[in-house]
């Protein structure tokens, strides 16, 4: 979250920026793949130049495989030191999940306070089709409009509420938002575009 100017007139606003997003329930990988037909003795000689292509091919292949796999090893590969970060369930929320990718060095917001936050939001169901972002919406300049709402008010989503709660001015914060705590009728904001409630 970030301190935006107090305007005259207006209550100080407190901005953080949140991305809702699934939790990944496919992992893609790249696969090498080579199919390389045999020489045998009885055709070796039509074959002999196109053996030593394919082999070298071959060559090629195993080294970019290698070269994936050491990347993969060297940057993600967790050190006998180093705690892979996990999603953690928020106090009183109701199961939502956060993960924080930086944690602010402002106050924690109180019912009552303003907020803004920017957001991507996901759904899992979905695999991860993006539904809204405030970065979708631009003000005259070209900025994006961060959503602004009083915390407490009940007028946002209650997943929404629960991850700003414990957040700190200038936090970046990755929220996994149950269905129980997500969108239950058409009053709730954020609202996105073209949203279909059945009833």
């Amino acid at each position: 979250m970030k301190s935006v100017p107090h305007q005259k007139g207006r209550p100080e606003v407190k901005m953080a920026m949140i991305k809702l997003v699934q939790c990944p329930t496919y992992v893609y990988t790249r696969h090498c793949r080579t199919t390389l037909p045999s020489c045998t003795t009885r055709n070796q000689d039509s074959c002999a130049s196109s053996c030593s292509t394919q082999k070298s091919r071959r060559v090629f292949s195993l080294s970019a495989l290698t070269l994936s796999f050491s990347a993969l090893i060297f940057s993600n590969g967790p050190s006998s030191n180093a705690q892979v970060p996990q999603f953690i369930e928020l106090p009183n929320s109701g199961g939502v999940k956060a993960l924080d990718l930086r944690i602010g060095d402002g106050d924690i917001p109180l019912d009552g306070d303003v907020v803004a936050i920017h957001y991507y939001g996901r759904l899992a169901a979905k695999q991860g089709w993006r539904f809204d972002s405030t970065y979708d919406h631009k003000d005259e300049t070209g900025e994006p409009i961060p959503f602004s709402f009083i915390l407490g008010s009940g007028k946002v989503i209650s997943g929404i509420e629960s991850a700003v709660r414990s957040m700190k001015v200038g936090g970046l914060r990755r929220v996994i938002i149950p269905p129980s705590q997500g969108y239950q009728n058409t009053s709730q904001e954020p609202l996105p575009p073209n949203a279909f409630f059945s009833s």
